[in-house]
């Protein structure tokens, strides 16, 4: 089985584009891979939080993911801080990893864009999250293609520590999930529907109730004409709305095309609306039962516990390697 890593910050709502973009998707492996599903809240530290809010929402999370189907007891779902082998690992690569390879990430300069100062956790964090993936010998990373340079930055990683030292580490794959899946903003169908966007209505978050997802569907841009057609270089917000909905109803584009051929945005707009409705009532229903039921510390327990059993033996095999000297209860031993 290959072992597949995923993950997700805990820095906001959980959108629809989350779900159909990355948890759904992450589901359907259970059944073929060895699954590690991670709640990323050391990540989330790059850009100031409120200890109460990071703490929520961390719990919200494990929640949330299992409420969306992934099983506590087949996959690892697990909180980052939880394993600290994650800190130990990424100061390590740090040191094997250029000022310049850092500098070209194409993320840290547009989240760096126009302030003032930057903190030095947004500056390295691609190495945490290279660190995340290798800790686990992870064969597969499903990802957006936004993350394409962070996954390439860690097979560079991995291969310059296994020419070093011998094979330190496995060297992961990317897999990036096509267009069909990237559910992209509401608002501007050029950008990736984001939890932490300015605007709420450019999301459609998982606990958003009816009249919510009917109103922001209903506000949601399309453009000057009428047209149902999946054209992304000249109509992305048409585009993107057809493409959510056959996510959510699992149908073909061109069939939801032919089906509202000539119809008007209206229409389609309220059907659209409709079936997110029917397609995340179902999650909201499980997510409140899990969170009634007092069992999200228990997986997060038992998951930090499996994941660390794997995250030490790396460990250790890391610091071996690079000289480090064990000690009782350190370094993975």
């Amino acid at each position: 089985m290959a072992r597949v890593l995923s993950g997700i910050q805990p820095s906001g709502i959980m959108t629809i584009g989350n779900y159909l973009g990355a948890l759904q998707p992450f589901v359907q492996r259970h059944a073929t891979d060895e699954c590690v599903f991670m709640i990323a809240d050391l990540h989330a530290l790059t850009v100031p939080q409120h200890p109460d809010v990071v703490r929520a929402r961390t719990i919200d999370a494990v929640a949330m993911a299992v409420a969306c189907g992934i099983d506590a007891s087949r996959a690892i779902v697990f909180v980052q801080s939880h394993v600290m082998e994650h800190a130990l690992l990424s100061w390590i690569l740090t040191t094997m990893t250029t000022m310049g390879e850092l500098e070209r990430m194409t993320q840290y300069k547009d989240k760096g864009q126009g302030q003032v100062s930057v903190g030095t956790g947004l500056f390295v964090y691609p190495v945490l999250q290279a660190a995340d993936i290798l800790l686990y010998d992870t064969d597969i990373v499903p990802v957006g293609d936004d993350q394409r340079q962070h996954i390439e930055l860690t097979r560079d990683i991995a291969k310059r520590c296994n020419q070093k030292y011998g094979d330190m580490f496995v060297v992961p794959q990317g897999q990036y999930v096509d267009r069909g899946t990237r559910i992209m903003s509401l608002v501007d169908g050029r950008r990736k529907m984001s939890k932490s966007d300015a605007s709420e209505g450019a999301y459609i978050g998982l606990l958003d109730t009816p009249d919510v997802v009917r109103r922001k569907i209903g506000r949601a841009t399309t453009d000057s004409g009428k047209d149902i057609v999946v054209d992304w270089e000249h109509k992305p917000e048409v585009s993107n709305l057809i493409e959510l909905f056959a996510a959510c109803t699992g149908q073909m584009s061109a069939h939801i095309v032919a089906q509202y051929e000539g119809v008007g945005y209206g229409a389609f707009k309220r059907d659209l609306a409709e079936a997110i409705v029917a397609c995340v009532q179902p999650i909201q229903q499980t997510y409140a039962r899990i969170r009634e039921s007092g069992m999200v510390q228990q997986w997060m327990d038992d998951g930090a516990q499996r994941a660390r059993s794997i995250a030490r033996q790396t460990v250790r095999r890391v610091t071996e390697r690079i000289g480090l000297v064990p000690g009782d209860g350190h370094l993975g031993v």
